[in-house]
C-alpha cells in the first residue's frame, strides 16, 4: 500500500472523525425529520418495510443489537402505529412485523427529505466522485463487522 505508516494512521484517524461527525448529523437529521422516532427506531422500520416484514430476531440478528433492546424499539413503533405484527403463514406461533400504512407513509415522507437533502449535499459533486464513493461506501460496508470481531494477531 502506498504511503507511510504514519500516513495511514493519520488517514484512519481522519476517517474516523469525519464517520462519526457523519453519523452524528444522521442522527440530528432523524430527529428534526420525525422528532417522536428515534434514528434506530427508524432504522428498523426501513428494514421491516424492505424486507417486506420480518421478526423482531431477524432485526436483532441483522443489527448486532440485543433483543431487549429491538423489542423496546418496537414497542415504541407499535404504539406510534407505524408497525403491526401478523402470524406467519407457514408457522403461526411466529409473529413477523410489517409497517402500517402510516409506517409506510412516515417513511415515504422522511425519505423524500433524506433524498432531497443529500442531492443538495452533493449537488457539486461530479458523476465519477459520486460514483467513487458509492463504490467506497458498499466495499466498506460489504467488509463484513470485523471492528467487532476479535482482533487478529499480526502475520510472521
Amino acid at each position: 500500500m502506498p504511503g507511510t505508516p504514519e500516513e495511514r494512521e493519520e488517514s484512519l484517524d481522519v476517517i474516523q472523525r469525519e464517520l462519526t461527525a457523519f453519523a452524528r448529523r444522521a442522527r440530528a437529521a432523524a430527529a428534526r425529520l420525525h422528532p417522536e422516532l428515534p434514528l434506530v427506531s427508524y432504522t428498523l422500520l426501513a428494514h421491516i418495510e424492505d424486507q417486506h416484514g420480518c421478526r423482531a430476531t431477524d432485526l436483532a440478528a441483522h443489527y448486532m443489537l440485543d433483543k431487549s433492546t429491538v423489542s423496546r424499539q418496537i414497542g415504541t413503533l407499535e404504539k406510534l402505529g407505524l408497525v403491526e405484527r401478523h402470524p406467519d403463514p407457514d408457522d403461526h406461533r411466529i409473529q413477523v412485523l410489517h409497517p402500517t400504512a402510516a409506517g409506510t407513509r412516515a417513511l415515504a415522507s422522511t425519505q423524500a427529505s433524506r433524498r432531497m437533502a443529500y442531492q443538495e449535499r452533493l449537488a457539486d459533486w461530479t458523476e465519477e466522485d459520486l460514483a467513487r464513493f458509492a463504490e467506497y461506501l458498499l466495499r466498506y460496508n460489504s467488509a463484513g463487522d470485523t471492528a467487532t470481531a476479535a482482533p487478529q494477531p499480526p502475520k510472521a
